[in-house]
């Protein structure tokens, strides 16, 4: 929404500056962890600025979880272009690039799913459901590009360890998740390309 006439601050700056604010609070906090009222007095911010710039507490988390998936797949597109054109090799990044965020300081599972857990309705699972849809097509064509003849299903399979790793780091505590995960994805590909496709029905 525009700036009220008369203001002094740039509106995209404006509303920048309270999305990485409200991206800490949130991911630290969960979205039932913090009100409207202390979240603009953290971010130093009136709630007259947050609602002219996302309309409510709901618009705000869902421009938060929006920006977080654009940069969790940033972050995994390039893992996977500097892995070069190898399948096995890609496949391995992706789940390289999940250990090193597992292990850093801050790390307390996936924001994006954390959030969608704690709503049943509304744009945190909208958001989820499309972040989960953009994990599938990396993964799927990672498969295809290897051969495998169906791919989508092993790309979910590749999804839900990774899913399942970051869950495992996050409430486990457990540094070798995604290691394990890595092999067991290994594991799932080669097999898929030794394995030949069963044979068409007559």
């Amino acid at each position: 929404m525009p700036v009220a006439k008369g203001a002094t601050l740039d509106p995209a700056q404006t509303r920048a500056s309270i999305l990485r604010a409200a991206t800490g609070l949130l991911y630290q906090r969960g979205l039932d962890g913090i009100g409207v009222a202390e979240l603009c007095a953290t971010m130093g911010v009136s709630k007259e600025t947050l609602y002219r710039h996302f309309g409510s507490k709901e618009g705000l988390v869902r421009a938060v979880l929006e920006a977080r998936s654009q940069r969790i797949m940033a972050w995994v597109l390039k893992a996977v272009t500097a892995a070069g054109d190898e399948p096995y090799a890609q496949l391995a990044a992706v789940f390289d690039a999940l250990a090193q965020w597992h292990e850093e300081p801050t790390f307390r599972g996936c924001g994006i799913l954390n959030a969608a857990t704690q709503q049943h309705e509304g744009p945190a699972r909208l958001v989820a459901h499309h972040h989960l849809d953009r994990q599938l097509d990396v993964l799927t064509d990672i498969a295809r590009r290897a051969g495998v003849s169906n791919a989508t299903h092993l790309a979910k399979q590749f999804l839900a360890l990774r899913v399942g790793a970051t869950v495992l780091a996050d409430h486990h505590a457990d540094t070798e998740a995604a290691l394990l995960a890595k092999q067991a994805a290994l594991a799932l590909l080669r097999s898929a390309i030794t394995t030949p496709a069963p044979a068409p029905r007559p």
